[in-house]
């Protein structure tokens, strides 16, 4: 049976100068309070993983639509959105590393009581789909690679073992240090995951600004910063046997284009969806192109 959420308030939506306001749900999952929207009905249950520094919001203009047809789960990951950002602690099992959030994953379709999911992921959100389908096959049916860091960024990025009990001592230092940085620089650096800036609201900017900066949210992005490592992930991405399809913008600047068709080249059952006049969200720049895309796929999966 699905565990019963917790309603707790209503948030609002702008897509595209409408407003829809889903609930707030939260769902206690390995130490976090997960914050997620799910809707529709039947199979097969898709997972919608948003990129770094966005949130949930991100597959709003997605979302309802891929609900129409089968039922769709959405969730702000850790360190992100209004998902708890509580202290690593082996007492409690919280932990940022990108292996115990590819456990969350897995643990939170459980909880909602599925047992498999095709996982589609964004950017950073990508890179945990794929780690998730690479650790945990058995509940994967396929995955949607869209501007997934694979060969570059989060994905390869890693703290020297010997610096890391320095930078764990110094934490108020660098978490403030980081929560300047982050804030000065954070509408430009989102506006340059669009081709076409103007296509990015001020609006929503401010929205997804307000979902990443409440309560302790800079902290949380040190711990989860702490335990980037080295996936590994070229290596072992050509053991995988399940259905995917990778798409990018042709004007992805963030993760370049020509890694994205390395990685359909080198995913086995990997297919390529190249998105015009599109930078590193095709799913908030070109959501059109994107659902055709999608759809076509979650048909070859079912």
């Amino acid at each position: 049976m699905p565990e019963r959420a917790t309603l707790i308030a209503k948030g609002t939506y702008a897509t595209n100068g409408k407003q829809t306001s889903p609930e707030k749900r939260f769902i206690e999952v390995n130490g976090f309070k997960v914050h997620y929207r799910m809707a529709g009905s039947g199979k097969p249950l898709v997972v919608l993983l948003h990129g770094s520094f966005l949130s949930l919001r991100s597959w709003r203009l997605v979302f309802d639509e891929l609900a129409k047809t089968t039922t769709v789960l959405a969730f702000d990951r850790p360190a992100f959105g209004y998902t708890s950002r509580p202290l690593p602690s082996k007492a409690t099992g919280v932990s940022y590393t990108p292996e115990a959030q590819s456990d969350l994953v897995i643990a939170l379709i459980k909880k909602l009581g599925f047992s498999k999911a095709v996982l589609v992921g964004n950017s950073t959100g990508g890179t945990l789909a794929l780690l998730t389908a690479l650790r945990h096959p058995q509940h994967v049916e396929g995955v949607v690679l869209a501007g997934a860091m694979i060969y570059s960024g989060y994905a390869t990025s890693e703290v020297p073992a010997f610096m890391k009990p320095v930078m764990k001592a110094m934490t108020p230092v660098f978490s403030r240090l980081m929560k300047f940085l982050i804030t000065r620089l954070y509408d430009r650096n989102i506006r340059g995951f669009w081709h076409n800036k103007e296509r990015l609201g001020d609006a929503v900017l401010a929205e997804f600004r307000s979902d990443l900066m409440h309560g302790n949210w800079s902290r949380a992005f040190w711990e989860l910063f702490l335990e980037t490592h080295h996936l590994q992930l070229e290596k072992r991405l050509k053991t995988m046997s399940l259905p995917s399809l990778v798409i990018t913008g042709e004007h992805d600047l963030t993760v370049k284009t020509e890694e994205s068709i390395r990685l359909a080249r080198e995913l086995p059952c990997a297919e390529l969806v190249v998105v015009p006049d599109c930078g590193h969200l095709p799913h908030e720049e070109q959501p059109e192109a994107f659902l055709v895309a999608v759809r076509k796929f979650l048909k070859r999966v079912v």
